[in-house]
């Protein structure tokens, strides 16, 4: 069974908000997305992988990994957290760079907040992803963000319904 997901994209105010629902415990769910060893299991879409090099989830910490490929091409991403309020919200700026963490400027950065809601079992994700420019949510878009966040949402979803988290 797949994942409740709906993207709506707003080109006006530059930003896609992505609201999933999963039937487990809001401290799981927040785990699932604040935990590298649970993490590294669903964000890649497949057949990549998801290979965290290190993460330090507080305020002003860093995540820095991976996607890797089935032919063993790396492609990079930081994230650095602020605004954590546990169990409820946190905020993230995501980049594209290189094993060194040293930002990639052919690709724009997104700005998330992403929220957890529970209520009578079921978890509610909101992410609201925004852009500096209409481009730069374009590019992301054109880049298959709506395909591959669906498909590692569903991966979640299916850890979650075979019980592997």
């Amino acid at each position: 069974m797949s994942a409740s997901i709906k993207i709506v994209k707003d080109f006006t105010n530059k930003q896609i908000t992505v609201i999933s629902e999963f039937k487990a415990p809001k401290e799981k769910i927040w785990d699932a997305f604040t935990n590298p060893d649970i993490t590294d299991k669903w964000w890649a879409p497949k057949p990549y992988q998801a290979i965290t090099k290190q993460s330090d989830f507080k305020n002003g910490g860093q995540w820095l990994y991976y996607m890797l490929s089935t032919e063993g091409e790396k492609h990079w991403c930081l994230a650095e957290f602020y605004n954590i309020k546990k169990a409820e919200s946190y905020e993230v700026t995501d980049a594209f760079c290189d094993e060194k963490g040293n930002i990639n400027t052919n690709f724009p950065r997104m700005n998330w907040k992403n929220s957890f809601e529970e209520e009578n079992g079921t978890t509610r994700v909101t992410n609201e992803i925004t852009y500096a420019r209409v481009e730069d949510m374009k590019q992301i878009l054109e880049m298959g963000f709506e395909e591959g966040y669906s498909m590692g949402l569903n991966q979640l979803n299916d850890l979650l319904n075979e019980k592997k988290i």
